[in-house]
């Protein structure tokens, strides 16, 4: 197998490693990271999400196992619960200032190396 210096997608996985031992906040998990990329994904299509939704995601991991990931998101202030007006039942999980700077500069690594 030859080496080569990188695809666009390895050097930006690179610069994400760069970054977080740069910052020292504690790093996502794998499954925090897909369900805050599924959370964001709902953002930006401007369609609410609701805790429900995400804890039947079984193919990411079970009822506990997600339930306490999205806790620890909102621990860690990428989240916030946002409790349904019409029915008490229901909370609707949204992202924080926090998450979205979290993807913009996600975004900006991404161009960087796309451009490198």
């Amino acid at each position: 197998m030859t080496k080569s210096k990188g695809s666009s997608y390895i050097r930006f996985l690179n610069f994400i490693d760069a970054l977080d031992a740069k910052s020292g906040a504690k790093k996502l998990d794998d499954i925090e990271e897909q369900l805050l990329n599924i959370i964001m994904r709902s953002f930006a299509q401007e369609r609410e999400i609701l805790v429900g939704e995400l804890l039947v995601l079984d193919t990411i991991g079970s009822q506990a196992t997600l339930h306490g990931r999205i806790v620890n998101l909102r621990k860690l202030g990428y989240v916030d619960l946002v409790v349904d007006v019409t029915d008490g039942r229901k909370k609707k999980v949204a992202p924080t200032k926090l998450a979205i700077k979290h993807y913009e500069s996600l975004s900006k690594l991404l161009s960087q190396a796309a451009a490198t």
